[in-house]
């Protein structure tokens, strides 16, 4: 029984709201209509859930809620408000364009920019071409040629000079134009980088006033191309993203508040309303009634200032504050409806018109929410523009002004006091900005600063948020301009009573400097250690004290060597000390062990890394302090040392401690004698050199009379053991039959060594053999660069002359000339030395053919060969079978005969050995004359004579088909 009426119940309201959601949704037309009494009575028998469903059913945004009991409905939809207008972005300030991508700052006054000229590559043409080409147009274009008319340039009238005269006086006039350019360019650019003008304006004394401002850099580069006096250069602009420092990187305080610009600063409607707040026409209410009449209302308020609640008499409530309004509602509906009780609160708020007048960055009229404040208002006009007052903005009503707000209590200390509310019809003025004073250096918030009721330069401090702990209050300086309009500078104590209550003016700017960078009463050290770094001095401090063991240094540290610079107080001349941590660290009261003193900086050095690093520095210093009286503390040891070069002289220095600060001998040293160079003023005033002879051994075992005393710019030269030389090496690869890596002794041959690489195998090709050595390849590539150079001079002046012939002939050898050169400067050198390999393995020991080995020397035994290869300017490029009945032209005409530019008088044979062989003079009609063997090589060479060369064409071709061939013959391997 139970389950049946629930069921029927849960039928008859889904039917209800199946009826509901139908009627509703018939036509837009139903959507307006009235709920009926029945259907009324229907929805408030629901539970909250169902209504709640029914509700979301039928819809949100602009749909009607239906009120209970009286029927009547809300005239406004239920959203969040939209206070304020939302600023559109501005696409020029903040750098990203309509696609979205950062776009290109654009030049300002101020800003730095890097300017490149570079001379274009012109050529010009004799006047007489000129002139042939103007007729040529001519008659190109219909026109007959003017007889008898052969020049018209006025620089040849009434002379007729030779082609070669002509060129000269060209190339006279180009050299001329071009000093002319350079001379230009190097003015230009010897001012760079150029700072634009506050009106962004480049200053160029050739060019003179550029305006670039609003120019991005290719615009900027592209204005300055115009310039007639630059059309012989490449111009191009750079902009240099410098970031200012010191009073320039001073911006005002403050107005990077609005620097953002967000879409909306009014309240949600989640946010409590204050009880103070006035109710107007446009606002909301909420009404809930409670007892015996239920209810749910959102009421309007009226234009004429009233409310209607059903049932209920309109109540006015214009003009009173929240609070009233619900005291006063509270009670016409306890009087009126006996057991009902209300509650009331703010729906949507009213929308108030206000405007921000003066200064503002968008100044103008704007639609704010009811609950907005001044500086609600403020961003949503974009804020106040660096020539307005941030501390005196002004909220007039009726022309009259209301209140005063000072953004500097809202950003300094969070004050929201004077920030009013606004009410419809509310002007906010901004007045241009007030007095200014800058403050820059060791402060914490370094701008510039409006002053209102600051006066004196202790508050202008705190303004900026007081001094750093870096700061040197006694050293402030106050610029100003004084009443004559001169920039003068007032010194300020500001640790003073006197100097904290100096007046301030209008454009002044004070500096506190930061306090001296050297760390007094400390001890640095530095180098190849695990901890670096400054430790406190105390008296009797000793260099055992910072580094109390070797475990100190990293590896690879030099024990025996560390420097300490060290400032005397006296004068502050610097002096240099050098200790021996190894002897200090077993005698703690040893001399080495030294005392030291405050500001000392101890280095310890790298082995590996070398000393320059440091030693070059200390080096300048005792230079700059030297005089004619005491010259430059300064030594130097070279030879067979580990670290040569020059070292600081030390009190006491001797020859045993410079061999020390250079790292001990090294093991090629001969340590029988060394030299001592030492330089003396002499009686007639001239620099003498004394050469004093070391005895290395005496002086490494203590020796006072061979350990000598050092003076000023010594030099120690320690000698080489004779015949001390690193090892050196051969290779030897191919067909012998222990391939490897041999180390020679000095005065080794090939023949030798061979022997002792068993000798060829049976398949070895002896006359093939490449014997390279390194020597010979550095020597090939300075031949092949001064041959570059030369043929590159001599296809200028070639090119020059083609002007003139202007034939195709002349280009086409320019053509070929280039193609040359550029093989010639890509190509490689091999160092191959021609060698008979079977001679020199055979030959008696001390002969010509017995091959003494250096360095690095290789020797490559390829394997036997039975081919014949032909290259050059031949139809195909290829190798045949060796034959014995075949001669030189034979195997040309296998590869299909000469192509029309080979130089069939200047075919050459290219032995297996390296060896160039040509034609024979008496032989002229044997085939080439040349006998061909197994490995040659054919070279049909380019006939560079039909197209009248440079004399060298023909060796550069050769050259170049001999390194090909070279090279091709090592890369087999």
């Amino acid at each position: 029984m139970l389950s049946t009426s629930f069921a029927g119940r849960a039928l008859r309201l889904a039917s209800i709201l199946v009826y509901l959601l139908f009627s509703m949704a018939l036509s837009p037309a139903a959507v307006a209509q009235t709920p009926s009494a029945d259907q009324i009575e229907m929805f408030q028998n629901m539970s909250p859930e169902q209504q709640r469903a029914i509700m979301e059913a039928m819809g949100g945004g602009g749909m009607r809620t239906p009120l209970p009991r009286t029927g009547v409905v809300s005239d406004r939809p239920l959203e969040f408000p939209q206070t304020v207008r939302p600023r559109a972005r501005d696409e020029e300030t903040d750098g990203v364009g309509p696609d979205g991508l950062p776009r290109e700052p654009k030049l300002k006054g101020g800003d730095t920019v890097l300017l490149t000229l570079e001379v274009r590559q012109f050529k010009r043409k004799a006047p007489e071409i000129e002139e042939r080409e103007r007729r040529e147009e001519r008659r190109g274009a219909g026109q007959p040629a003017i007889p008898g008319r052969q020049m018209t340039d006025p620089r040849m009238a009434g002379s007729q000079q030779p082609a070669e005269a002509q060129t000269q006086e060209l190339l006279e006039r180009t050299q001329e134009e071009t000093v002319r350019l350079e001379e230009l360019r190097e003015r230009v650019l010897r001012r760079n980088p150029y700072k634009l003008d506050k009106w962004g304006i480049l200053n160029i004394p050739e060019l003179g006033p550029i305006p670039l401002a609003g120019l991005t850099a290719n615009e900027a580069t592209q204005r300055i191309s115009a310039e007639l006096r630059l059309a012989d250069f490449i111009v191009a602009l750079t902009r240099l993203p410098l970031k200012a420092y010191g009073s320039e990187a001073l911006k005002p305080f403050g107005y990077d508040l609005f620097a953002g610009s967000p879409s909306t600063f009014a309240p949600a409607t989640d946010v409590p309303v204050p009880s103070e707040y006035v109710v107007g026409p446009g606002d909301t209410l909420q009404i809930q009634l409670i007892g015996s009449v239920k209810g749910r209302y959102a009421l309007v308020v009226g234009r004429d200032g009233r409310i209607n609640i059903p049932e209920l008499e309109p109540v006015p409530v214009a003009g009173l504050r929240f609070e009233e309004v619900r005291e006063r509602l509270e009670a016409v509906i306890r009087e009126q409806m006996i057991g009902t009780d209300v509650n009331v609160s703010m729906g949507e708020l009213r929308s108030i018109r206000v405007f921000v007048l003066g200064d503002a960055e968008v100044p103008g009229s704007y639609t704010v929410s009811g609950l907005s404040t001044i500086t609600n208002a403020l961003f949503v006009s974009g804020g106040v523009k660096e020539i307005g007052s941030l501390r005196n903005i002004q909220l007039k009503r009726a022309g009259r002004t209301v209140t005063t707000l000072d953004l500097y209590a809202l950003l300094l200390h969070g004050d929201t006091s004077a920030d009013a509310r606004l009410l419809p019809g509310d002007v906010i003025f901004v007045p241009p900005v007030g007095a200014t004073v800058g403050l820059a250096g060791e402060v914490r918030r370094p701008a510039i600063y409006e002053l209102k009721a600051e006066t004196a330069v202790g508050e202008l401090l705190e303004l900026g948020g007081g001094l750093l702990p870096e700061a040197d209050p006694t050293l402030a300086t106050l610029e100003r301009v004084n009443s004559q309009r001169q920039r003068v500078t007032v010194d300020v104590n500001l640790s003073a009573a006197s100097g904290r209550g100096l007046p301030l003016q209008s454009g002044d700017t004070l500096r506190v400097p930061t306090i001296r960078a050297i760390l007094e009463n400390s001890v640095a050290v530095n180098g190849h250690v695990h901890r670096s770094g400054e430790y406190q001095f105390t008296p009797g401090m000793r260099l055992s004290d910072v580094l109390p063991s070797l475990d100190e240094l990293k590896p690879n540290a030099d024990q025996r060597y560390i420097l300490v610079r060290r400032e005397m107080p006296a004068d502050r001349q610097v002096r240099v000390f050098s200790a021996d941590l190894e002897q200090a660290l077993a005698d703690p009261n040893g001399a080495a062990n030294f005392e030291l003193a405050p500001r000392d900086q101890i280095f310890v050095f790298d082995r590996e890394s070398g000393r320059d690093r440091i030693i070059e520095p200390l080096m300048r210093e005792l230079r700059l302090q030297s005089r004619i009286d005491e010259p430059t503390l300064e030594v130097s040891v070279a030879g067979k040392v580990k670290i040569p070069g020059t070292y600081p002289l030390e009190p006491g220095m001797r020859v045993s401690d410079l061999l020390r600060a250079g790292g001990s001998l090294d093991e090629a040293a001969y340590g029988g004698q060394a030299e001592l160079t030492r330089y003396e003023v002499g009686s007639n005033g001239a620099r003498q050199a004394e050469l004093i002879e070391i005895d290395l051994r005496q002086a490494l075992n203590g020796d006072p009379t061979a350990d000598l005393a050092l003076r000023p710019f010594d030099y120690l030269v320690i000698k080489e053991v004779p015949l001390w030389a690193a090892q050196e090496e051969v290779e030897i690869r191919g067909e012998v039959r222990f391939p490897g890596r041999y180390p020679i002794h000095r005065g080794e041959t090939l023949r030798s060594v061979m022997a002792r690489a068993g000798g060829l195998t049976d398949l070895a090709f002896p006359e093939g053999a490449i014997f390279t050595r390194e020597e010979l390849k550095e020597r090939e590539r300075k031949q092949l660069a001064t041959l570059a150079t030369r043929m590159e001079s001599d296809l200028a002046q070639a090119s020059l002359m083609s002007a003139q012939e202007a034939g195709r002939d002349a280009s086409s050898a320019l053509a070929v000339g280039q193609s040359l050169l550029a093989t010639l400067r890509e190509a490689k050198p091999v160092g191959r030395l021609v060698i008979d390999l079977e001679r020199s393995t055979a030959a008696r020991s001390g002969s010509e053919q017995d091959i003494v080995l250096k360095d690095g020397d290789r020797l490559l035994v390829p394997r036997v060969v039975q081919e014949v290869t032909v290259i050059g300017e031949v139809q195909s490029t290829t190798s045949h079978l060796f034959r014995n009945d075949l001669s030189r032209d034979d195997y040309i005409a296998m590869s299909g005969g000469l192509t029309p530019r080979a130089d069939d008088d200047h075919i050459y044979v290219v032995r297996a050995d390296g060896s160039v062989v040509t034609r024979s003079s008496t032989a002229w009609f044997s085939g080439g004359g040349v006998d061909i063997k197994t490995g040659d090589t054919i070279v049909a060479p380019l006939d560079t004579e039909r197209m009248r060369p440079l004399p060298f064409w023909i060796a550069v071709t050769t050259i170049i088909y001999n390194l090909s061939i070279a090279a091709a013959a090592v890369n087999s391997f």
